[in-house]
């Protein structure tokens, strides 16, 4: 046990976090999410939901401040301007950690983006649209 580390950080994601570079990507991921399709390394929290899995992410992982979007989540098919309570709790968790809301991507681009991310958490999030892409930045001195 680590003191002020948030319990969801499993020793597996803690080692992918700190292994994960500036600019890398990582998921999170909902429970119907394609995740062992996707990803190059995989890390389960079952039971876990998304929004608690990115706090305790947040915790300590600084987002990358030199792009215009450092989180992205999936658009609602077929309905792309809609925001699904999973979206406005992760932005709530972001503001929450002084990150700015997330952007959306659609389906595909989404899925395709995860394929390329460093990894993929898979959660135990029932909910739909509960899936957030991070982009890591820099611990500035």
């Amino acid at each position: 046990m680590l003191k002020n580390l948030s319990p969801l950080l499993s020793p597996d994601l803690l080692h992918v976090l700190a292994s994960m570079g500036h600019g890398d990507e990582i998921v999170l991921a909902d429970a119907n999410f394609p995740a062992t399709t996707h990803a190059k390394r995989l890390v389960h929290l079952p039971g876990v939901s998304a929004t608690d899995a990115l706090d305790a992410v947040l915790s300590v992982l600084p987002l990358d401040d030199f792009v215009p979007s450092a989180a992205m989540t999936m658009q609602v098919v077929n309905d792309p301007q809609a925001v699904p309570d999973t979206v406005k709790d992760f932005n709530r968790v972001l503001a929450l950690h002084g990150n700015t809301p997330a952007t959306s991507l659609e389906r595909f681009a989404f899925y395709d983006r995860a394929a390329t991310a460093f990894a993929i958490v898979a959660t135990g999030e029932v909910r739909i649209y509960g899936n957030i892409l991070l982009k890591k930045g820099v611990v500035r001195p």
